[in-house]
């Protein structure tokens, strides 16, 4: 009997012990600030403590109840904190992983611990949940510090410099161009002499918000002091090149800036350009040289755009030497062509493929088509080389189908002064006959540039070609001429819409609905549509999912050498 009164004595005091241990333990954890959810496999028993009700508005009593904390998150995080939660399953024995609530603002901290048996089944798993959100907060505000300017929001300069530091480690890898532009307002001592530094300070504002907007992942901007700005534009072309940026800065320019004080503010600029890898192949260098062309563009009467005339290609080609160099290359052929495949958007099967003219010259540096094809159309050689390019493509085409059997279509460019020329349409009729090539498949892409020159004269050669069978597409839709009303007179098949509507349509709600009328325009017109400069997935399935026909870009196909090109065919064999 003693014995037995012992024994309960000693089950109550340990009791009391783990009582006030547990009571310890659970102190803890709800002064922690975090929410801890337990489970144990042996017995089934699932619990929850610490500070959940303050991180959760339900219970969880049962395992099967877990999921529901992936309800609260955005999307992209339900999948990684699915496998936390349920970490067993992967074997691991601890994780963390953080995510955003979807009010867009709160965020959690998930880590998960299990323990194993010598078995290797697990025997409990114990979940902590905290909140990071004010870390987060910190970590940003720091960030934006590190990498932002203040007052308008763009890269600071050595951020920027770390930028363009990547985009010359690309070009150097693509053998691409990397355009520098040094920007900076013609007097603005005088506004803030004369208005004030708030009233400067707004002007600097405004109009680096303005630069801003050209930013995307081929165009980065940043404010290097006071009234200067620095921009780098990857692989100038397009609506990116720099000629389109500065018409932009000009046409804003003329509308001036209406202040916040009821000011209306005109200023004007002076811009100094100079591009990898001609011009420097050193980062600091390369903006150095853009910053000297500045100086001299205001030294030359401020409101110009400069190059860089060291040895800057674009200055380089205008001189007799490197015309001459053109046509030495155009008399030996000293071109290469490169072609970029396009896929049918449901299937993702060939399309066809266009051809891109590449340059190397005798020194073989790689001269960028934006440089050399405006110079070539000054002074008569585009002629000739438009030809070649014409009766190359039909070559490689004709060579490809013989060896590999594929169809598809050849999609060649052509410049303004070639289609004004009288024997243009019977020139590529010709060359189908002699390398018996069915008409359909060939393709010649135009700008709207050349409609503005004789739109009469170019309707009639397009539709001659067209009843011949000769596909007709429209290049860089919406960068250029743009009207609406011409569409239904030109005899065309496709319609390609410009890489700068891709590039801003899933963060641009005005981009998106151009795009998405576009598409739904030429559908109904009967064309086909392609977009250009397609990327990312994300930009994939958005022009999937609003109907574009045809893709093409880096996502699913680079410009390819024909050696490239047999590779690929190769593979599809």
């Amino acid at each position: 009997m003693d014995e037995l009164r012992y024994q309960i004595d000693l089950l109550k005091a340990m009791n009391q012990k783990m009582s006030g241990r547990e009571k310890m333990f659970r102190l803890a954890c709800n002064t922690s600030n975090n929410a801890f959810l337990y489970y144990d496999y042996e017995i089934n028993e699932l619990v929850t403590f610490g500070n959940w009700e303050k991180f959760f508005a339900f219970s969880i009593d049962e395992a099967k109840d877990i999921p529901l904390i992936l309800d609260m998150l955005e999307e992209k995080y339900v999948l990684p904190v699915r496998e936390l939660l349920f970490l067993e399953k992967s074997g691991e024995e601890q994780r963390s992983e953080e995510s955003c609530l979807q009010d867009g603002r709160t965020w959690y901290e998930f880590e998960a611990r299990v323990s194993y048996g010598e078995n290797g089944k697990p025997i409990d798993k114990i979940i902590c949940v905290r909140n990071i959100t004010k870390f987060k907060m910190q970590y940003e505000e720091l960030r934006y510090l590190a990498y932002y300017d203040d007052l308008t929001g763009l890269y600071n300069r050595n951020y920027f410099v770390t930028l363009l530091t990547e985009f010359i480690r690309q070009a150097e890898q693509e053998k691409d161009i990397v355009s520098v532009l040094f920007i900076n307002l013609d007097d603005f001592r005088k506004i803030n002499d004369s208005m004030g530094m708030v009233v400067g300070d707004e002007v600097v504002q405004q109009y680096g918000q303005f630069l801003g907007s050209f930013s995307n992942r081929n165009v980065i901007v940043c404010r290097m002091n006071s009234d200067v700005y620095c921009m780098a534009v990857y692989d100038p072309c397009g609506s990116r090149s720099v000629e389109a940026i500065y018409k932009a800065i000009q046409d804003k320019i003329a509308q001036g800036f209406l202040l916040s004080n009821g000011t209306q503010v005109h200023v004007t600029v002076s811009i100094g350009v100079a591009e990898y890898p001609e011009a420097s192949e050193s980062v600091l260098e390369l903006i150095n040289c853009a910053e000297i062309v500045m100086f001299k563009a205001k030294a030359a009467g401020k409101s110009q755009l400069q190059y860089f005339n060291a040895s800057m290609l674009q200055d380089f080609l205008q001189t007799v030497e490197i015309e001459n160099k053109l046509k030495k290359a155009v008399f030996n052929k000293n071109f290469t062509l490169h072609f970029q495949p396009q896929y049918y958007t449901d299937s993702r099967k060939l399309r066809g493929m266009e051809a891109l003219i590449r340059w190397k010259d005798e020194n073989n540096k790689m001269i960028s088509p934006t440089v050399f094809i405006p110079i070539a159309e000054k002074n008569g050689a585009i002629i000739p080389i438009g030809n070649w390019v014409i009766e190359e493509s039909i070559r490689c085409y004709v060579e490809w189908k013989r060896k590999y059997g594929q169809d598809f279509i050849i999609s060649i460019n052509i410049s303004s002064l070639q289609c004004r020329k009288d024997d243009f349409v019977p020139h590529i009729l010709d060359l189908i006959r002699q390398y018996k090539v069915n008409a359909s498949e060939v393709e010649i892409e135009i700008t709207e540039s050349i409609l503005i020159e004789d739109f009469v004269e170019i309707k009639e050669k397009l539709i001659t070609l067209r009843e011949h069978g000769v596909r007709v597409s429209l290049d860089d839709f919406g960068t250029g001429f743009s009207s609406v009303s011409y569409l239904n007179e030109l005899p065309i098949d496709t319609l390609k819409i410009d890489k700068s509507f891709v590039d801003k349509v899933l963060g641009d709600e005005s981009t998106r609905i151009i795009t998405e009328s576009i598409v739904n325009m030429v559908s109904k017109l009967g064309y086909e549509s392609i977009a250009e400069g397609v990327e990312t997935e994300e930009q994939f399935t958005y022009m999937k999912k609003i109907g574009c026909d045809v893709i093409q870009g880096y996502l699913l196909g680079k410009p390819l050498s024909v050696e490239e090109v047999d590779e690929m065919f190769i593979k599809m064999l």
